[in-house]
């Protein structure tokens, strides 16, 4: 069953730590999330909504459940879903995908590009998309948690979510 609104209204770091191990689908490709960090509110100093709205990444101000694909140094691009309540910047951002054939994707370029998710894809609501969405599994992850990776601000905090062996 695709996950509701209601799931990416629960607060951010609930949400990261529940998303692993459910099914990200994209059109005909899927696999089980293994990997993801947290980015919310405007005292988040590696959130993109620290400094407010503009743009770039103002589907982060709107409804739990959309996607936030956006493109970084000149050659990667990373999907996220909007999280919480309206008008309060907040997204997960998927780093790592365990695909059927047991291949895993670790890091959200590889993963963006195996899939073929772009700029294009941003902005969508994945509650109701029926070639992009999140579905529900049975299976749940163990994880560890770390600080978050790739930024230079908020270090310090523990919000990147790791699954434990998910291969086995």
């Amino acid at each position: 069953m695709r996950l509701q609104r209601s799931f990416f209204e629960q607060p951010t770091l609930d949400v990261a730590q529940k998303l692993l191990g459910q099914r990200l689908v994209f059109q005909d490709k899927s696999g089980l999330i293994t990997e993801t960090e947290a980015y919310f509110g405007f005292n988040d100093p590696a959130s993109h909504a620290a400094r407010g709205k503009t743009p770039r990444n103002a589907v982060m101000f709107g409804p739990a459940g959309f996607s936030y694909i956006y493109f970084i140094y000149g050659m990667y691009f990373c999907l996220n879903v909007v999280t919480e309540k309206e008008n309060f910047p907040a997204a997960v951002l998927i780093r790592g995908l365990l695909l059927p054939d047991g291949m895993h994707l670790n890091g959200p370029g590889k993963l963006c590009r195996a899939l073929g998710l772009s700029k294009e894809w941003s902005g969508l609501d994945m509650t109701v998309n029926s070639d992009f969405y999140v579905e529900e599994t049975k299976k749940g992850f163990k994880y560890i948690t770390t600080p978050r990776i790739g930024i230079k601000q908020g270090t310090d905090l523990l919000w990147r979510f790791c699954a434990i062996n998910p291969i086995n």
